[in-house]
């Protein structure tokens, strides 16, 4: 009787999610367990933000100045182009600085902890420190994944910032527009029930990135190999969470704007 891919697939499927259940609620035994790693945290947290800061910086930038001048004709064709900076920032701080930040995090810190947990998995560091009584998935997991949770809603804010700027220096390429005048337009539109939502879901998506990362590090088998698909499935997971949630929020945050109104 020949195994039928299709049932393999859904068996891998919930195996893999019942197994990142049970990690995640390990994460959750340790993480309220003294004795607390706070230096640690702390060096993870700059680790996240260092290693990511240029390249969000860039992609942000960039996200910005291109969103504006692809709208701007748009905007100009019907009359509209005094609403440039409000379309702008709304569209920004609501779904594309989140989803586009927490992307980029994804490729970058998820791919580093799953190759960093897994060359320490393979190389029997983790069973050492087993051994000597040292507790790994607190020092290693807990860390880093508060490290994420926490920075990832920085991030975000960082790259709403820089996106602004970007937005405003393509408004100037043709026209005038002083920086507090753009400004005012910009933050007009937005309103409290467009950045809780928006904050909020930055969290998750860090959490799930941490999570996800860790879970296929800590996990990763087969040598070397094991270290490459730990790397690359921590991306590919994390970014079709990352989708999933952000579609999940979209709907909460309708739910959350009618309840406000």
């Amino acid at each position: 009787m020949q195994n039928n891919p299709t049932n393999n697939s859904v068996n891998n499927f919930f195996i893999e999610l019942g197994g990142l259940s049970r990690f995640t609620l390990q994460f959750f035994r340790e993480l309220f367990r003294p004795p607390y790693e706070h230096k640690e945290f702390l060096r993870q947290a700059y680790q996240v933000g260092l290693n990511t800061l240029p390249l969000i910086s860039i992609t942000a930038f960039i996200m910005g100045l291109v969103l504006t001048l692809q709208s701007k004709p748009v905007m100009a064709e019907f009359g509209a182009e005094s609403w440039l900076p409000g379309m702008v920032s709304v569209s920004i701080v609501r779904e594309i600085g989140p989803v586009i930040t927490a992307l980029i995090c994804a490729g970058k810190i998820g791919s580093g902890i799953g190759a960093e947990l897994g060359s320490m998995r393979v190389t029997e560091q983790i069973d050492a420190m087993e051994v000597s009584g040292t507790n790994p998935v607190k020092y290693l997991v807990v860390t880093r994944v508060l490290a994420t949770t926490f920075m990832i809603p920085i991030l975000v804010f960082y790259a709403d910032a820089i996106s602004f700027y970007g937005s405003y220096l393509a408004v100037n390429l043709q026209d005038f527009l002083s920086l507090p005048l753009f400004m005012n337009l910009a933050f007009d539109p937005l309103h409290f029930y467009d950045l809780v939502p928006a904050t909020i879901k930055t969290f998750f998506f860090g959490f799930a990135i941490g999570i996800i990362g860790c879970y296929k590090g800590y996990y990763a088998q087969n040598g070397t190999e094991g270290v490459g698909k730990a790397a690359n499935s921590a991306v590919v997971i994390s970014s079709l969470v990352i989708f999933i949630m952000d579609l999940i929020a979209v709907q909460l945050a309708d739910l959350f704007n009618v309840f406000i109104r």
